[in-house]
Order: C-alpha cells, then sequence, then structure tokens
C-alpha cells in the first residue's frame, strides 16, 4: 500500500511538471502572435471594471478585433502586460463574447491590467495537483479500502437485502432500476456502466434522491464542472432537496448560482450582522488614518508594546516626541480593535458555512473541490461519482476518501483520463476500469440507449459492447429526413472513400506535429453546407477530427462546432461529420489505434453520420476493417 501510494505521488507530480513546463516553455520561446493563433492567449486587450459578485471583481478585456481562442469559461487565466512569466495576477474566465472576455479576480486589480494591450494566457493550474498529492499523503481509510479491492488485498462484502424502492422517476427502464437497487444495498461499492445514451444522469438524479430518503448523507461529484452542473440542474425539480454546490462560483453554471455555498452564505440571516461589523471597521478606520501609522521611519526600533508602554507613560524617545508616540499608540490600538472585528467576521461566516453544509441532504462539487475545507470534517454517508472513467485514481480518491460507501458511474470503453506526461502514462488507467475487470459482478450495464437511429448503434454496440445494448423504441427510426421535411430518403449512416482521389493525402504543417487532409476538409465543409442550405440549424451540426490541426483548418471555413474528439465526448448532435484525416501508402493510422476515440466519435450523432476517410489505410487496423466491412455490407459506403 505504502509503496503504490508513493507510486502516486511521482506520477501525480510528474503530471503536474509536464503541465507547468508545457506552459511556460510555450510562453517563453512562441511569440504572443503564434500563442494566439493556437488559441492559448489573447493579445492587445483593454480591461474595464464591470462589477463586483459574491465577493469577486468582474472585469471585461475587449478589443475591437474579433476575439478566437481555446479559452474558455472557467479556465484559470494569467493576466500581463509584458512578460507573463514575471506576472502574479490570475483569474477565472465568466463569460466569452465575440470581442471580450471576462474574467473574475479575489484580489485587488492592479491599475496597469486596466491598460491597453493587456495580454492574456491560458494558465496551468497548480491546485487540483496539490489537492491530489495531500490528499494521498494523509489517505484516510475508506481511501485505503478502495485501493485494496485493486490492489486485490481486501474483498468486496456481498449486497444486503435491497429495500423497496419507491421510484420517483416513472419512466426508469430495469436495466437502470436494477443499477439503482444494486447502489442503494452495496455495503462498500458499486459500479454503474453507463455508455452512450443510456440515461446514466437520469439513473444517478434518481440514486442521490433514494439515497437522500434514507436519510443519507451524500456527496456527488465528477471531473468537470458542467457534469457537476448538469446533475444538479436534474436534482432541482426535485423541491424537497436542499443541495449545495461548492467550488468557484464563476465555474458554474448561471441558471445553478442560486444552490452555490457563495450566494447562499451571500444571503443567509448572519450577513446583516457581517455587514454591520464592516460598518463598524470602516469607522474605526477613519478614526485610524487621523494617527500616525507607526512605520518603521517612524517608530525607530520601538515593537508596538515599547509604543504604548512609552504612550501610557507621556514618554518621548530616539527623537520622538511625547505627542507622536501617542499618535502612533493611538493607530495600534485602532488596529488592533480591527483585527479583533475581522476575527469575529471569520467566526460568523465560518458558522454560516457550518449551518448551510450541516442542512444540505446533498453536496455537489468537482472531485478536486471535494478537498476544499468547508467539508474537511464533514461524515457523509455514500460518494456517487459521475465520469469515474474520465478520472485518475489520485483525483477519484479525494471524494472516496470522504464517505463510508462509493458508487462510480462511467464508461471505461470511452475516453481515459487526458494524461500529458509520458513518465504518468499509468494514470490513464483508472479505478473504474481496474474495479470493473476484477469485480463485474459488483457492475450494472445501462442496456438501453436513446440516443441514436438503431442503425448507428449496431456496429459500437457489437464492437465495444458485446451486443449489450438495445435502442428503445422512440429513436429507433429517427433520421434526418424528420428535420428536412422532404421526400428525399437519407440512411443514417454512410462512409465516404477517399482512396481513389488524386492528390488525398495527409500533411504536417511546419512545426507541428500534428496532421491535416485539405481534399477530407473540403469535403466535410461541403457536407456541412449542403446540411445548412437545407435548413438544418448550425447548432444541430457537429464535425469531428481526431487531429487538433484539422480542426483549426476546418473551422476557419464552417460556422458549424468544429472539434476534437476529446471535445465532443458526453455531448450530441443531430448530424456529425467525421474527418479521420490519415491517408498513406504505408497503412499508419497513429493515435486512431486508439480504439476508444473510434467509439467516442461514431457515438455522436443522434440521426446522421458520415464518416470521410481513406479505407485502404485505414483497413490495416483490424476494427476499422470491420467498421468498413460492416457499411459495406448495409451498402452504405460510396467513392468520393
Amino acid at each position: 500500500m505504502k509503496k503504490y501510494i508513493k507510486r502516486l505521488i511521482k506520477l501525480v507530480n510528474y503530471e503536474r511538471e509536464a503541465e507547468i513546463e508545457l506552459m511556460t516553455h510555450e510562453i517563453s520561446t512562441m511569440s504572443a502572435k503564434k500563442r494566439e493563433k493556437l488559441g492559448r492567449t489573447i493579445n492587445k486587450v483593454k480591461g474595464k471594471f464591470i462589477s463586483a459578485e459574491l465577493g469577486l471583481k468582474i472585469v471585461q478585456f475587449g478589443r475591437s478585433e474579433k476575439i478566437e481562442t481555446e479559452i474558455s469559461v472557467g479556465d484559470m487565466v494569467l493576466i500581463s502586460t509584458d512578460n507573463p512569466l514575471r506576472s502574479d495576477l490570475t483569474g477565472t474566465v465568466t463569460e466569452k463574447g465575440t470581442r471580450f472576455i471576462k474574467v473574475a479576480f479575489n484580489k485587488r486589480i492592479p491599475k496597469w491590467a486596466m491598460k491597453k494591450k493587456v495580454r492574456i494566457d491560458l494558465y496551468a493550474n497548480d491546485v487540483t495537483f496539490k489537492r491530489m498529492e495531500d490528499n494521498l499523503r494523509h489517505l484516510s481509510l475508506r481511501g485505503k479500502n478502495a485501493l485494496e479491492y485493486i490492489l486485490t488485498d481486501r474483498n468486496p462484502k456481498k449486497n444486503k437485502k435491497t429495500p423497496y424502492i419507491d421510484y420517483i422517476d416513472d419512466f426508469l427502464n430495469n436495466s437502470q432500476k436494477r443499477a439503482i437497487e444494486n447502489a442503494l444495498s452495496c455495503e462498500n461499492f458499486f459500479l454503474i456502466h453507463g455508455p452512450f445514451g443510456t440515461g446514466k444522469t437520469r439513473t444517478l438524479v434518481e440514486l442521490i434522491a433514494q439515497e437522500t430518503r434514507q436519510k443519507h448523507k451524500v456527496l456527488a461529484t465528477a471531473e468537470s464542472n458542467a457534469a457537476v452542473d448538469n446533475i444538479l440542474e436534474r436534482l432541482m425539480e426535485n423541491k424537497k432537496l436542499n443541495l449545495t454546490r461548492l467550488g468557484h462560483p464563476q465555474r458554474v453554471s448561471k441558471h445553478n448560482i442560486t444552490q452555490t455555498l457563495a450566494y447562499k452564505v451571500e444571503k443567509h440571516e448572519l450577513n446583516k450582522k457581517i455587514k454591520k461589523v464592516h460598518q463598524k471597521i470602516e469607522k474605526i478606520i477613519e478614526k485610524r488614518n487621523t494617527h500616525t501609522k507607526p512605520t518603521p521611519q517612524f517608530r525607530r526600533g520601538y515593537s508596538d508594546h515599547d509604543i504604548l508602554h512609552n504612550a501610557s507613560k507621556g514618554k518621548s524617545g530616539r527623537g520622538i516626541t511625547p505627542e507622536k508616540m501617542k499618535s502612533m499608540a493611538q493607530w495600534i490600538e485602532y488596529n488592533q480593535e480591527i483585527n479583533e472585528l475581522q476575527e469575529n467576521i471569520k467566526g460568523i461566516e465560518n458558522k454560516m458555512i457550518r449551518d448551510i453544509i450541516e442542512c444540505s441532504d446533498v453536496i455537489l462539487t468537482t472531485n478536486s473541490s471535494a478537498a476544499l475545507d468547508s467539508i474537511v470534517k464533514i461524515k457523509f454517508d455514500v460518494a456517487i461519482i459521475d465520469e469515474a472513467s474520465q478520472a485518475t485514481i489520485p483525483s477519484i480518491l479525494i471524494p472516496i476518501a470522504k464517505a463510508r460507501r462509493f458508487i462510480l458511474a462511467g464508461d471505461h470503453k470511452q475516453l481515459p483520463p487526458t494524461i500529458i506526461s509520458p513518465k504518468s502514462k499509468d494514470l490513464e488507467k483508472t479505478l473504474f476500469e481496474e474495479l470493473i475487470k476484477l469485480y463485474p459482478h459488483k457492475s450494472q450495464l445501462l442496456n438501453i440507449q436513446y440516443r441514436m437511429n438503431k442503425l448507428l448503434m449496431e456496429f459500437p454496440n457489437r464492437e465495444f459492447y458485446n451486443n449489450g445494448l438495445k435502442s428503445d423504441s422512440s429513436v429507433n427510426e429517427i433520421k434526418v429526413d424528420d428535420l428536412l421535411g422532404s421526400n428525399n430518403h437519407e440512411e443514417a449512416l454512410l462512409f465516404i472513400n477517399t482512396s481513389n482521389v488524386y492528390k488525398n493525402e495527409e500533411k504536417h504543417l511546419k512545426d507541428s506535429k500534428s496532421l491535416i487532409n485539405q481534399l477530407e476538409s473540403e469535403i466535410v465543409v461541403n457536407i456541412a453546407k449542403k446540411y445548412l442550405n437545407a435548413g438544418i440549424h448550425e447548432e444541430d451540426i457537429g464535425i469531428i477530427s481526431p487531429y487538433a490541426d484539422q480542426v483549426k483548418l476546418i473551422q476557419n471555413k464552417t460556422p458549424v462546432e468544429v472539434k476534437t474528439v476529446d471535445g465532443f465526448q458526453g455531448r450530441e448532435k443531430e448530424i456529425i461529420i467525421i474527418s479521420t484525416v490519415r491517408s498513406n501508402d504505408m497503412g499508419n493510422i497513429g493515435f486512431l489505434k486508439d480504439l476508444r476515440r473510434l467509439n467516442v466519435a461514431i457515438t455522436r450523432a443522434k440521426r446522421k453520420l458520415i464518416i470521410v476517410g481513406n479505407k485502404e489505410t485505414l483497413k490495416n487496423n483490424p476494427t476499422y476493417t470491420r467498421l468498413i466491412e460492416f457499411v459495406e455490407s448495409e451498402n452504405l459506403l460510396i467513392d468520393a
């Protein structure tokens, strides 16, 4: 156990170093212009103070030129005017527009940040890594137990007798109900395996509500803020639940802001008391300002105690007159009074936080923010963790270490956690994946999918889920024709083969490891254009490519959303068009070999999936061979 934990700490530190190194290397070696092209910097913006919200100062940075950036709401950014690595001004992005970006700060904003030519850089956040390391160094018994299961030092207990459940949601299917029953009756842990579109969030929302009915205190977490907000929004429909969302208020969706701890503290009745104390402090500051501040030049080596003593005796000393001595003593006394009142405020704030947390049925947060001080002493009956197959073991151990039991929900057949350092590659092995391999009986597959046409489900179902999935009758026959309202008939799946096209080639752009395919970019853009002209809304179309440079190339040519596979994980569109990019005589498909990426890419579409690729290149991999054979057998492959 000690060896294993030591190894995990090492991997966390390798990853931390790699993230910071990547950022600092880029900033120090790359021009601001080039980094902006990559989407990680915004140059020449001017700051303007907008407002103060929930204890944070909001500044809008804008310019007349359009802002195109990968920096998103919730990201931490570094603000500077010259060399970013010399600045320590960081904030959190709260809103993005075409020509502006809003940033929240929790400290005083220097005047230079309001000038023209301010630079904003995407910043590597060290806090998450520190929390993981700290949790591992002081791992609770519950956390150690979780590791013992994967080290096979401990066997999980059998489930208790399943309690009678009066379901709140009348539309749950049998596999969802079985997952809830097993999760409620487990003694230590249970796994909910939820592939694409199988109602995983719906199942978790019912499970959380059922846990609270048994008077259990629930910690509900996920790796991303978006997933936490998704669960919170659904839970808010249940008016009986008292919910509190932890974390930075500006990383929470606007719709959920009323459930945040910061908002509840601001609305707490004791907050009136704090306002009165603040008013008192302001008055004392005014009085203090009429006296001499004992700076080194005035105090001349005297301590606070010396000044107070001399003043009480009416003494002078070291060239300080009795009047100045008294004035400094008065300043010190007022300052002590201010410090006492500030301590008083801290005490009231802590009481408010305690009240809110203790009255909450469910605390919702990201895995990382489960380390916050506000819940450090709270004992949870159960931790329910979404996106468990995307969280590293050090990350998921933070919420697990706080609860008597844990429930993990995810899909290990889709993307693993994103790891930068080659030395930390082992962090891709998740607790969810290791547990489901060792204890398949402690898991339940959600087997009805509600997302896509049954034809689109057929290949991923066979290839990745052992034909364990069925599609619900409500989506079986949905097609793009329903949106077009025309008589033309389109099948839900199409593969466009580019192997016979002259000058169809993949290539590197200068100084880039990524790849582009010019021909494929033209094909996918034309297809998107065709659908837009036919009346499909641009928000209903998505273009996916595994290669970042191909994404950028396509983004410049179309208004529809274009992202890498990772950018589309957990999401869906009516129509998805995929550019596979690879086209070479060696049959080299690079990181397309990561078949979990293929699974994610082909399971985002609801009504229509179009794959563009060179079948001769792709066929060198057995899974792609089976995919091509499948589309050929259904007569759904055409040559470009």
